[in-house]
């Protein structure tokens, strides 16, 4: 009897765990802590079948949580890729996708960013009593028409609290590497300002030797034509290092140029403190790592200890840097009240190398990496969730997801409301995440390419297949080589992609690497899923309104009035950490 009794009680106390206990932690805001890697692989992690990269922080927090295996950037570059995870909104309806070679912003002292009037899941959650941070890249412009009136800064955007890099990391913020930033145009200025020079020396001994008769106004013209040419280069590409690599503590400079060999455990030591100072919560902490992007500078630490390189020491000093934060939420008594996330802003970069040296990601077995909006390798992400007591352990979910939904879902948890004059594209994970629901609520995902459409996916719940059809694809350069070496990164429109008309078609559930091509001959329903995503490009675009673009020519300019500055521009530079840095 006193067995049974026993089993009786047991029994009971279980049934209340599950109907009062869970209900209790949702009915309760958690902390929210957001990873957020640049540039990195869905294949360079071991939860998701790397087994030569060392990442046993990612891999605990995929063992004891969720692991999404589609998991979708909506933009396969960090600046639209980053205001869609901010926005819940493809970047197209912010402005933040371009029709131009330049897709992600340029300059700190450029004049686009995200616009003031659209709402970061930030601004709500502060609505709703959270503290929020933001650690690390932003890379979502500054200003707009004065160096300090900061529209488009992270603290106008719903951080309580800025630490980092309001740029993103380049080869320029290291010495000794080539530069990265648009080295096209830098060598076009180069090359006329030799070619003025030249024409100028030349001319000037003509006149001087009576060899040629030319009026000095004239040599004069072509001398301030040349140094124009030359101060266009000069100031802002000689000094990308200070006009862009700076560290930024809420609206004030405190490097320029930023000292990368303690950038990390700056970082580090920022996001502990942040998760200490708020440990009475709530709390949104979102860590953007500078991590994976190159120029890949690594601490003593972690050089040569990976099997892959330079990038593989990087990838691995980030999962530490992961572990460190999340012992000190283990620390604070706050593991089982924090929803934490991990992701990649967009897929590897397969042509950064450095000779045959490899320096970008690994994207698995899907067909193409960064700068690519169709095809799976520039958009398929790593997607890790863990909330112990709230999300299952261990679970994998191969519904198709995308990195807006993170918008919504963290919304739901603060109690929020969704702004309802706007189109939100995510949509709430937490039926998913927690098994109440068994197929994601995205019947379409719409993959672009700056503000150009590649690719639509179409997941047909009732069947279980996941179509995909090709509008525009990058010709590989060479052909054939799965990206666009030497090009930095493939293009979206022009003489460097190929139009499809009937699109490519492809069944991502029989052929995630997208082989092989479906046709009218092969495919039996092909007309019917063109047809279907044909009707529903229709429908989406009618749901666009023209907005200002962002990342056009002139918002991505470098303007000297606009320049971030420590000290009296162009004297720009200071040191304010000191010895606050420690190392790793």
């Amino acid at each position: 009897l006193s067995f049974r009794r026993y089993l009786l009680m047991a029994l009971t106390s279980y049934l209340f765990w599950k109907t009062f206990g869970l209900s209790a932690a949702m009915d309760s805001k958690p902390n929210i802590l957001l990873f957020l890697a640049d540039d990195l692989g869905i294949g360079d992690i071991g939860c998701y079948g790397n087994n030569t990269i060392r990442t046993p922080n990612i891999d605990r927090l995929a063992k004891e949580g969720v692991r999404l295996t589609q998991h979708i950037a909506a933009a396969p570059l960090c600046t639209p890729s980053r205001a869609a995870f901010l926005t819940g909104r493809y970047p197209i309806r912010s402005g933040m996708a371009s029709s131009n070679k330049y897709r992600a912003l340029q300059w700190n002292a450029g004049s686009g960013g995200l616009p003031a009037n659209e709402t970061t899941f930030a601004r709500l959650l502060q609505q709703q009593g959270y503290t929020t941070g933001l650690i690390g890249k932003w890379h979502q412009g500054v200003n707009c028409d004065s160096f300090n009136d900061h529209c488009h800064h992270p603290l106008n955007h719903g951080f309580d609290y800025f630490y980092g890099m309001p740029f993103t990391l380049l080869n320029n913020c290291q010495e000794n590497k080539p530069p990265e930033l648009d080295v096209a145009l830098q060598a076009k200025l180069w090359f006329y300002s030799e070619i003025i020079i030249l024409a100028v020396l030349t001319l000037t001994a003509g006149k001087l030797t009576g060899l040629i008769s030319i009026r000095w106004k004239i040599i004069v013209c072509f001398t301030l034509a040349g140094s124009l040419f030359f101060i266009s280069w000069y100031s802002s590409y000689g000094f990308v290092q200070y006009w862009n690599c700076i560290l930024m503590r809420n609206h004030d400079v405190t490097e320029q140029p930023m000292r990368l060999e303690r950038t990390a455990s700056l970082m580090l030591k920022e996001a502990v403190s942040f998760i200490k100072r708020n440990r009475h919560g709530p709390f949104l902490l979102f860590v953007s790592f500078l991590h994976v992007h190159t120029p890949l500078f690594t601490t003593a630490k972690f050089l040569g200890k990976s099997h892959h390189g330079l990038y593989g020491d990087n990838v691995e000093e980030m999962d530490w840097m992961v572990g460190k934060i999340l012992d000190s939420l283990h620390k604070e008594g706050l593991k089982n009240h924090t929803f934490t996330y991990f992701a990649s802003d967009h897929g590897g970069h397969l042509e950064a190398q450095d000779g045959s040296f490899q320096l970008g990601g690994w994207n698995g077995i899907y067909k193409g990496g960064k700068g690519m909006g169709g095809w799976e390798g520039g958009i398929r992400v790593p997607g890790v969730f863990r909330w112990p007591g709230v999300l299952p352990a261990g679970k994998v979910i191969d519904e198709p997801t995308s990195l807006m939904d993170i918008y919504p879902t963290v919304v739901h948890l603060a109690g929020g409301r969704l702004p309802q004059d706007r189109m939100i594209d995510g949509r709430n994970l937490m039926p998913l995440l927690q098994g109440r629901a068994q197929k994601s609520e995205h019947e379409f995902l719409f993959h672009y390419c700056g503000s150009y459409l590649h690719a639509v996916r179409w997941y047909h719940k009732d069947s279980g297949a996941i179509w995909k059809a090709h509008y525009v694809t990058p010709l590989f350069v060479p052909p054939g080589a799965g990206a666009c070496y030497g090009k930095g990164v493939c293009p979206c429109f022009g003489e460097g992609v190929t139009h499809h008309d009937p699109p490519l078609l492809f069944d991502l559930s029989r052929d995630p690497s997208e082989a092989k091509p479906l046709s009218a001959d092969t495919e039996p329903l092909f007309d019917t899923v063109i047809k279907k995503i044909g009707r529903a490009v229709e429908e989406h675009r009618r749901t666009l309104s023209p907005v200002p673009e962002q990342l056009s020519l002139y918002n991505i300019m470098w303007k000297p009035w606009l320049q971030p500055c420590c000290g009296t521009f162009p004297f720009c530079w200071c040191d304010k950490e000191g010895e606050n840095a420690q190392s790793l």
